[in-house]
């Protein structure tokens, strides 16, 4: 059996197991008190507080390459559990943590690197995630293109103060935009307000300006789609080369059934 050099770090959600599925060369490893549904895996388990030794067995295994798949939630931290090494990581950490989720994010790269690991994206290892420009599903009309670029000037405009990667935009009005609860939460609420909706509307996707797009880059899949057609939107657009779409085809399939779009729009 050749020596494994790539590194998962699965979250949570289906995307691990995805990429497990297409690279099973990969080695599982994930964070204690996160779930991890790799069907057939047994993860290299680790702990927060001791970051050190867990990048120093992973070097010592060999991995030249580390990937990020699935939802990392905050954890939380027993101070006990500190080995003196990790400690002394900790005023970095905390410091790029009180600047935002992009500096959390640049940091633990940052790390990976200086123990000779390079951190690459999940697009890197499956090209095909990244959809081509144009529709992917369904038709738009004018004003469905005017609440887009609306919408793709509000989340550079949030984006920038690392919020969030979504919003919803009807006839030029924001009704909701993607804070800490994440995009499912987002629509729920689009949902729930559906009486500010002035007809249509579209749910919009991309990275936020100056993102760190090897580990966050964000997703789509069939039940974004669903949560989008229950809460009475016209469709969906994303970035093109900045938003994956997970289960392609069930997510054409679900748009078409649904009678919405999806729309890969130029950046």
């Amino acid at each position: 059996m050749s020596q494994q050099t790539i590194a998962l770090i699965a979250g949570e959600g289906g995307l691990p197991a995805m990429l497990a599925a297409a690279r099973p060369d990969l080695l599982i490893c994930k964070m204690e008190g996160t779930s991890c549904a790799v069907e057939g895996a047994t993860p290299v388990s680790f702990r927060f507080e001791r970051l050190v030794p867990f990048l120093d067995d992973l070097a010592a295994r060999g991995i030249k390459q580390v990937v990020f798949a699935g939802a990392l939630a905050r954890p939380q931290i027993e101070q006990e559990m500190f080995d003196l090494q990790t400690a002394q990581l900790v005023p970095r950490l905390l410091s790029a943590m009180n600047q935002g989720d992009d500096a959390t994010l640049r940091e633990v790269i940052t790390l990976f690197d200086e123990w000779g690991m390079q951190t690459i994206g999940i697009h890197q290892l499956i090209p095909e995630l990244l959809p081509a420009q144009g529709l992917f599903a369904g038709t738009t009309t004018p004003q469905n293109e005017a609440d887009a670029a609306r919408a793709a000037q509000i989340i550079g405009a949030l984006g920038a103060a690392d919020v969030g990667q979504g919003c919803v935009v009807s006839h030029g009005l924001c009704l909701a935009v993607e804070t800490l609860p994440g995009t499912d939460a987002m629509l729920r609420f689009a949902g729930e307000h559906r009486q500010l909706n002035r007809g249509g509307g579209v749910f919009f996707k991309a990275p936020k300006p100056g993102q760190e797009r090897r580990i966050d880059l964000p997703a789509i899949g069939p039940d974004t789609v669903a949560n989008v057609a229950r809460a009475g939107l016209s469709g969906i657009v994303i970035e093109a080369d900045g938003v994956m779409i997970l289960d392609q085809p069930a997510c054409a399939r679900a748009a078409q059934e649904a009678g919405i779009f999806i729309w890969v729009r130029p950046r």
